[in-house]
């Protein structure tokens, strides 16, 4: 765990943990670094682990970079690819409003996830989400990055089908701003898919979640 103005953040994967700490540093006194403050030499054991959003002219959120072992993670190739398509459809606007409140609200967040491979293994993931400002001052991009909370063998070999969030948090950091009502922390129950016994888990998702929402 790592300590900020709030007090114990649980954030446990040093992958997590050094680019939090890589962005506060570059971000000085602001609440939210210039992308051009980002240097990959600073971090080169890092990228494989790091990906870059953007806020697009058709209003989603896609990967404007994806560093190789996430890529590998999905078995794809992510740029240009929206951010959302990586999470469970139950939870898509969610995951997208989240992440345009990290940018409107220059409020880094973490969360905790579930990827379900397409035969049905899972393993825990921890993500982070971290405003940047172009020059003009707006934050329209986010630095992240995702990693598993534990070696499992089988991620080298299967590909995850999709990510199902089931904790999420804001990092206010140095600064103590308190949360904007649209940005509150949740929390989800989730499940998950593979190629048959996804349909059903689909379901089972979104009826959970109805439930959580009454």
């Amino acid at each position: 765990m790592i300590r900020n103005g709030t007090g114990w953040c649980e954030m446990r994967v040093q992958t997590t943990i050094e680019i939090f700490d890589y962005w506060n540093r570059i971000r000085g006194a602001a609440d939210a670094p210039l992308k051009s403050q980002v240097e990959p030499s600073a971090v080169p054991h890092l990228l494989q682990s790091l990906f870059i959003l953007e806020r697009r002219e058709g209003g989603d959120i896609g990967f404007r970079l994806a560093g190789t072992r996430i890529c590998d993670l999905f078995g794809r190739d992510l740029r240009g690819e929206r951010f959302s398509s990586l999470w469970a459809n139950s939870q898509l606007a969610d995951i997208e409003r989240t992440a345009m409140g990290v940018m409107d609200h220059a409020m880094p967040a973490l969360f905790n996830a579930t990827g379900y491979s397409t035969v049905g293994h899972q393993a825990s993931f921890e993500i982070i989400m971290m405003p940047l400002r172009s020059p003009d001052g707006a934050c329209d991009r986010l630095l992240g990055a995702i990693a598993p909370a534990a070696a499992a063998s089988w991620l080298e070999i299967v590909p995850l089908e999709f990510l199902a969030l089931d904790r999420s948090r804001l990092l206010p950091g140095k600064f103590d701003k308190p949360a904007p009502a649209d940005l509150r922390p949740i929390n989800r129950i989730v499940a998950g898919k593979s190629i048959h016994f996804g349909q059903v888990m689909r379901r089972m998702v979104s009826q959970l979640l109805s439930v959580e929402a009454r």
